[in-house]
Order: C-alpha cells, then sequence, then structure tokens
C-alpha cells in the first residue's frame, strides 16, 4: 500500500492569498486582488494573477475554467491545512511536543481575552460528554 504524497506547503505569500480565498470559498483572480488591496494597497493584479496560477500547477488551488474569467478555490479545507502545518511545525521546532508550542505561544504574551477563551476551552475539555 503506497503513501499519498504529502499536500504541498504553501509559501507566506500563497498562506497570505489562501487566507482571503477561504473565507470566499471560490473566487476569480480579480475578485481575490480587490480583498487583498483592502489590506495591502500595493499589491498588483498581475501578481495576484501569477500567484494563482502557480499555487494552481502546486495543487494548492483548483481551477474551473468553464467560465471566461477561470474561478479558484483552495483544494485543502482551512482546519486541514493548518493542522497539517501544525504538525510539521510541532516536529520541526518543538522536537514532537504539542505541549511546548502550547507554552511557547501562551510565553509569547496573549490577550486577556484570549486567554479567558484558552481557559473556557480547557474547562469544557475536563467535563464528560
Amino acid at each position: 500500500m503506497s503513501k499519498s504524497p504529502a499536500p504541498p506547503k504553501p509559501t507566506a505569500a500563497e498562506l497570505d492569498l489562501l487566507q482571503v480565498l477561504w473565507p470566499l470559498g471560490a473566487a476569480t483572480a480579480k475578485q481575490v486582488h480587490q480583498q487583498m488591496c483592502k489590506e495591502r494597497p500595493e499589491v498588483t493584479y498581475a501578481t495576484v494573477l501569477r500567484l494563482m496560477q502557480i499555487m494552481h500547477t502546486k495543487g494548492l488551488l483548483i481551477r474551473d475554467e468553464s467560465e471566461r474569467s477561470h474561478v479558484y478555490a483552495p483544494a485543502q479545507a482551512q482546519d486541514s491545512l493548518q493542522t497539517g502545518l501544525l504538525k510539521d511545525l510541532i516536529q520541526k521546532a518543538f522536537a514532537g511536543s504539542a505541549k511546548a508550542l502550547v507554552l511557547a505561544a501562551l510565553k509569547s504574551g496573549i490577550s486577556k481575552s484570549e486567554r479567558e477563551e484558552i481557559e473556557k476551552l480547557l474547562q469544557q475539555g475536563d467535563q464528560p460528554k
């Protein structure tokens, strides 16, 4: 039984684009460019289109070519990709210890509301289902 190849890991720029595309579900390069310009007005349409084409080639995006303007969608759900990246980070940077990752994240500084949310989640985890 052969193991399926691991999904490609996005670069920082590709991850930024996915953060815009995930809430949209599927979109044209023009729609993604318009959304990205809200945060980064310097980004050009040509850059977004080229990045999306590269991401399609790498398997990070799927493309519907049935319309005049191609519609792109993430090849992986947000939680699935984030889980894979997190597992990789835990292995590479924290010697496989999720506890070490969490402690490092907590030490890096969290807001009071984030701390309260984390405490609430931990308390819910202790309750029988």
